[in-house]
């Protein structure tokens, strides 16, 4: 890691992370389609000098675990509606790769980085729950394996039409009626497995050159897709665990880029974390247990099952050790049952303590914001990971503590910054903007070609 400071961002999760975060005093119950909500969350961020926000999406509910998301903004539309409400801060949106066509998402996501200046992102993700095949006129949801598959060559098509202009391609001269130079524009002519697509796009050259590109798999699928094109990874839900942990998962997916002819600086690695700040760790900790107490056991369990295939946890004693389940699981979200496996295993945990865990994860984030401080300082001095990302349990209260009273230590300490340095989400990651294709063929033919002089002697 060569960058000295750190990279923050926030995950707008409607009322919060936690699934009853809803009922939580002072979070708005319909916080996933209220408007004001967001506005005051995309503002308070922006205060803090954040580096992004980012909407989250599903394309199927489930109305018993998960209520708060019943009705829900669609995250393109609602971003595109805050970039009229901020000025400098990064703005991401999740579309899925599985139930989406590449032209429309690059043309999607190439206007809302024209629209705000250069700060649009697009979290790709590829879909895990079976029912979203339902939604889109599907009988089946695809094989783990076949939706990466189909996600790599998504983004790739993405990235070609983002490159279908260059950047100085529209003259717009009035006195020749010149509005483009046609050599300029280029036509993508992709036939692929999942794909055909022609082109151009039909939108210019972004401010970015291409909006940045966010990753959140961490299956071996996910950490090859990461290291093959996605410029910032989303990992972990409710917080880091152990530096060591966190370390290996940094190390294995950053030392897979090389193949890819990537440095290690072309991608962000953003742990997820849900601290819960208190004046003294005593307060921090009752808070916790007041968020925690606001879902009841069977509730935990459903939300449990959730992860394994809606699995019936109702069957085992709620007292005694996680019940041994082999290879029980969703292979859509593998990573994550096998998480809540292996720290059950490690730390000895009760299925109570495994359920009520997994809903509303503790970590080593309660505490005081020097407590707070310190540990995000640890992980990142220790190269664990190069910024963090901002769940919160429940929200705005989640953000407005880590802004208020985390994110001034941070910036004493000289860990983050307290302006923006870039207009663009991309220059405030510290990312390198990507050459058009065309543009650079173009300059590596002419640096190929012997110098000629013309002209009449």
């Amino acid at each position: 890691m060569t960058d000295n400071r750190m990279r923050l961002g926030t995950a707008f999760l409607a009322t919060g992370e936690q699934m009853a975060s809803w009922r939580y005093p002072g979070t708005p119950a319909d916080g996933a389609v209220n408007l004001d909500h967001y506005v005051q969350m995309i503002r308070k961020s922006e205060e803090g000098k954040l580096d992004f926000a980012f909407i989250a999406d599903g394309l199927y509910i489930n109305e018993v675990t998960m209520p708060q998301y019943v009705s829900r903004f669609e995250p393109v539309t609602a971003i595109s509606v805050l970039a009229a409400h901020s000025t400098r801060i990064g703005l991401v949106a999740t579309v899925s790769a599985t139930y989406s066509e590449p032209f429309t998402v690059a043309r999607q996501f190439a206007s809302l980085d024209v629209l705000s200046g250069g700060r649009a992102g697009w979290n790709l993700v590829t879909s895990a729950l079976d029912g979203a095949a339902l939604n889109h006129s599907r009988d089946g949801h695809p094989a783990h394996a076949d939706r990466y598959e189909r996600a790599a060559e998504h983004l790739s098509v993405v990235r070609g039409l983002w490159d279908s202009w260059e950047s100085n391609a529209f003259i717009h001269n009035k006195e020749t009626g010149v509005f483009f130079d046609p050599d300029k524009m280029h036509r993508l002519d992709h036939r692929g497995k999942h794909f055909s697509v022609q082109g151009p796009l039909n939108i210019g050259r972004t401010p970015q050159g291409h909006p940045v590109v966010f990753q959140a798999g961490s299956s071996e699928a996910g950490k090859e897709l990461a290291a093959q094109g996605a410029e910032a990874v989303f990992t972990g839900m409710g917080g880091v665990s152990t530096i060591a942990e966190s370390k290996r998962f940094y190390e294995d997916v950053k030392g897979r880029l090389a193949k890819y002819g990537r440095t290690r600086d072309e991608l962000k690695i953003l742990p997820g974390i849900s601290p819960v700040i208190g004046s003294t760790a005593k307060e921090a900790q009752a808070k916790y247990e007041r968020i925690a107490g606001l879902i009841d056991i069977e509730t935990a369990l459903r939300y449990l099952g959730r992860w394994f295939n809606h699995h019936d946890f109702t069957q085992y004693p709620l007292d005694e050790p996680f019940p041994e389940l082999g290879d029980t699981g969703s292979e859509n979200y593998k990573s994550v049952t096998d998480r809540i496996k292996r720290n059950a295993k490690e730390q000895g945990l009760t299925l109570r303590q495994a359920a009520i865990g997994n809903a509303t994860p503790r970590g080593p984030l309660v505490g005081t914001p020097e407590h707070v401080a310190d540990v995000l300082e640890q992980f990142f001095r220790a190269g664990a990971a190069d910024g963090f990302i901002l769940l919160g349990h429940v929200l705005p209260e989640g953000l407005n503590d880590f802004v208020d009273h985390v994110v001034p230590l941070l910036q004493a300490r000289g860990l983050f910054r307290t302006e923006y340095e870039h207009a663009t989400l991309r220059g405030n990651l510290g990312l390198p903007e990507p050459i058009n294709r065309y543009a650079q063929a173009w300059t590596d033919s002419a640096a190929s070609r012997p110098s000629y002089t013309t002209g009449k002697e």
